[in-house]
């Protein structure tokens, strides 16, 4: 066993990272999903070395809470006798219906895969920092557009066949646009992009490559063939290619603008097309919740859990009676949730019963999907408030506040491990009690405190008051926004 990870880094089963309530692993088959018994005997192994807790992350990882440096051995040794093979380096994520869904553009399981093997051959995993990531996007249902990676691979159909869009730094709506390239020239280009950044230093991510870099990269695929790719020297900040095809005429790519970083993530990159017009691509909504028709592979049935964990008792109870009902696999889904797969007509009416009966998450439109809470106090060590009670009172009395247009951040402290990005709603815990940022993460100032125990009660007087401001049709968001930052901030401290 290594020793702890830093917080930020990723806790992988050989690395757990220390919490508020112990040691933290987080496991990714490499199956890509989990038969029922091995989720069974998960949910008993952190029974017995962890605080009980079980966790899906927003990106779709599993997590076990509460371990000690002994009991984390233990569990990584039952995971082993389970025969789970778990991946490590560079996470190479596919959508959770990859392979399965009839409406998806491609299986994006062959070009992950290629991907990872290249990574591996060129050595990159113990030089990239490991908060780094890829994402290969088959399309259909269940995309991974609403997920930030470093490189972002989506399939689209072209009158040529299957391309793949190659984006970096971002999600769908915001990362900036590559090139559509064929499998091969993908696998090479996400290679490249991958040196560069191990390039800058462990710390570094694709958002740290400059507009030249970028612009080199996007050039460069049209001249070099695809073996010339991982090999590119990335300090350079361009690449040099072949003028008339002749090694000994270097030109270099996008000499014009300048060589600063491409901007921060969130709001500020625009995708670009081959052709360089801004292409808005907007993130969809849907969640993987509900029945999903697999055509030859049967049925899928998504189910979430509330704000990303549940008592390992309750998904082993669940997990036990899908067994029953003929689910053959389970899988990992991004936002928090999981899918049976293989379900028959009958279980996909009774098995969420039994799920919502035991808390889960059935319906998409659960005003608990539109909350990030950690586990908070008493949970964890670090926790000043409770932050999954109040998340349960504000879910509850205020449904009609929690729109798709709002996101409600509920943290225990500063660190935002639930929700690092802005929230349009932040509650943090400190030394005042509940203090509220508008427009921000839970690392920002709050600009109003009320007691922790009372904190819902002062999101229940924001709520009355776009009721009673909203126009008709009008969504939370734009309403928060006419309010203004201090006029909610306001309602939020009103006795």
């Amino acid at each position: 066993m290594n020793a702890f990870s830093r917080r930020g880094a990723c806790p992988a089963l050989s690395a757990p990272m220390q919490t508020g309530d112990g040691l933290l692993v987080r496991l990714n088959p490499m199956t890509g999903g989990l038969s029922p018994k091995s989720l069974v005997g998960l949910g008993e192994s952190a029974l017995r070395h962890g605080n009980g807790v079980m966790e899906v992350t927003a990106r779709g990882s599993l997590q076990i809470r509460g371990l000690t440096p002994a009991s984390a051995r233990l569990l990584a040794m039952e995971v082993d006798a389970l025969g789970i093979a778990v991946r490590t380096g560079v996470p190479v994520e596919t959508g959770p219906l990859a392979g399965l869904d009839p409406e998806e553009v491609a299986d994006p399981r062959p070009l992950a895969e290629r991907i990872r093997a290249a990574i591996e051959e060129a050595g990159l995993a113990k030089r990239l920092g490991p908060k780094i990531s890829v994402i290969v996007d088959g399309g259909g249902r269940l995309t991974m557009d609403a997920v930030t990676a470093d490189i972002r691979l989506a399939a689209i159909r072209t009158d040529a066949g299957v391309r793949w869009l190659l984006a970096v730094a971002g999600d769908r709506e915001n990362a900036a646009l590559l090139v559509t390239v064929e499998e091969d020239a993908a696998r090479d280009i996400a290679v490249a992009v991958l040196r560069m950044v191990a390039e800058k230093g462990r710390e570094a991510h694709a958002r740290d490559l400059t507009a030249r870099q970028l612009r080199s990269l996007a050039s460069w695929h049209s001249f070099a063939p695809p073996s010339v790719l991982p090999d590119i020297s990335p300090t350079w900040g361009e690449i040099g290619s072949f003028a008339g095809g002749s090694p000994l005429a270097p030109r270099v790519i996008g000499e014009s603008g300048d060589g600063s970083a491409i901007p921060p993530l969130v709001g500020e990159m625009s995708g670009r097309t081959e052709g360089g017009t801004v292409e808005r691509l907007p993130v969809p909504a849907r969640l993987p919740i509900g029945i999903f028709d697999l055509a030859a592979a049967g049925t899928a049935l998504g189910i979430g859990l509330p704000f990303g964990s549940m008592p390992a008792q309750k998904l082993t109870g669940l997990t036990q009676h899908a067994l029953t009902l003929g689910v053959t696999e389970i899988r990992l889904a991004p936002r928090r949730a999981l899918l049976f797969i293989g379900p028959s007509p009958t279980a996909c009416h009774s098995l969420p019963q039994a799920a919502a009966t035991l808390g889960f998450v059935t319906d998409p439109s659960d005003p608990r999907t539109k909350i990030a809470a950690c586990p908070g106090a008493p949970a964890c060590a670090s926790g000043r408030i409770a932050t999954r009670d109040i998340a349960e009172t504000i879910a509850a009395e205020n449904r009609d506040l929690l729109d798709s247009t709002l996101t409600l951040h509920i943290s225990g402290c500063a660190k935002g491990c639930a929700h690092p990005g802005r929230a349009a709603l932040t509650l943090v815990g400190g030394d005042n009690g509940a203090g509220l940022v508008v427009d921000g993460t839970a690392k920002a100032l709050p600009t109003g405190y009320r007691p922790g125990y009372d904190a819902a009660r002062g999101i229940g007087r924001i709520a009355a008051a776009i009721r009673e401001a909203g126009f008709r049709g009008e969504t939370t968001a734009a309403c928060m926004t006419r309010l203004g930052a201090a006029g909610v901030t306001e309602l939020y401290r009103q006795e």
